[in-house]
């Protein structure tokens, strides 16, 4: 098999689709359904089934996919700068959680791009897991780390959340003292047949009624908290982003969760997205740590 038939292949396995398939390779949708039938016969074997719903990986497909994949990865290897002092360059697409996304990994990129300006970074910020088996990113955050695939996963830093609202939420509502005080407000969180990670779950254990207000994306739902709508679980590193919304009940309530950096196996060797991994990484517990500092200190000082 030559790497224009591993190209195609690739394509269609991360797209699902010969349309988008056709939109990375530049390439007519018809020509990839053409490549893609002159492999599988040339293969004697059936990689794709085909459905309404788009393309899908039969079972000799699952099978060819990591190989395939540690192909590209030796010839991504093989492209990359082997020196370290050497800037890294090409793209690289990077998944990440909404929360994670919005508020610490556009400050984290802007500073390795502006060390590696030929590096081009996409990141997709989906309240989902990413299936890197797939190639949807080629590394990923996640907030828990996975037990099963092919995967590499290093914990980069723990992060914090607490309940918070903005100041006139607190002055035009019954005063909040303990936890059960908050039955008498409204909360703010997830929708619950949309928690993609039971990480996310931050209300399951309270004893307190499910939130009225909802949204699967962090950002509504601090939104929401800025216009008042309510009292929510807030990271701590989001809150330098809305000053107008301060913690409560910090003594009584907080919890600690992590982020994981999730790679693909067969990419330990890539030179290039090993050193991407190991400034994303840093850059991120260093950004969460400033964060984190920046809320305590104007507690103090207020």
């Amino acid at each position: 098999m030559d790497w224009d038939d591993m190209r195609v292949f690739l394509a269609l396995a991360r797209a699902e689709s010969l349309g988008r398939a056709g939109q990375v390779l530049k390439m007519d949708p018809a020509t990839v359904g053409r490549r893609i039938a002159r492999l599988e016969a040339r293969l004697g074997r059936r990689l794709f089934q085909r459905s309404h719903q788009g393309y899908a990986l039969t079972e000799d497909g699952v099978r060819l996919l990591p190989h395939i994949e540690a192909a590209q990865a030796h010839l991504r290897a093989a492209e990359a700068p082997g020196e370290i002092g050497q800037g890294l360059s090409g793209q690289i697409r990077l998944g990440a959680p909404d929360g994670c996304a919005n508020y610490l990994l556009p400050q984290v990129i802007a500073q390795i791009c502006a060390a590696h300006p030929a590096l081009e970074v996409q990141i997709v910020a989906l309240p989902r897991v990413f299936n890197l088996s797939r190639r949807e990113a080629d590394m990923a955050i996640g907030v828990s780390a996975p037990q099963a695939g092919r995967l590499d996963v290093r914990k980069i830093t723990e992060y914090h959340l607490h309940f918070a609202a903005t100041r006139s939420y607190l002055d035009r509502h019954p005063p909040i003292q303990t936890l059960s005080d908050l039955r008498a407000h409204r909360l703010v969180g997830y929708i619950p047949d949309m928690i993609f990670d039971s990480e996310l779950d931050y209300l399951a254990r309270l004893d307190l009624p499910a939130a009225q207000l909802t949204s699967n994306a962090v950002p509504v739902q601090l939104n929401l908290l800025r216009h008042g709508a309510g009292i929510g679980v807030v990271h701590d590193f989001a809150l330098p982003h809305a000053p107008d919304v301060q913690r409560i009940l910090v003594e009584q309530f907080h919890l600690t969760r992590a982020f994981y950096l999730i790679r693909h196996a067969d990419d330990r060797r890539n030179t290039r997205l090993a050193r991407f991994a190991e400034a994303l990484a840093q850059g991120v517990a260093q950004q969460v740590a400033r964060l984190e500092q920046a809320v305590r200190d104007e507690e103090v000082q207020c």
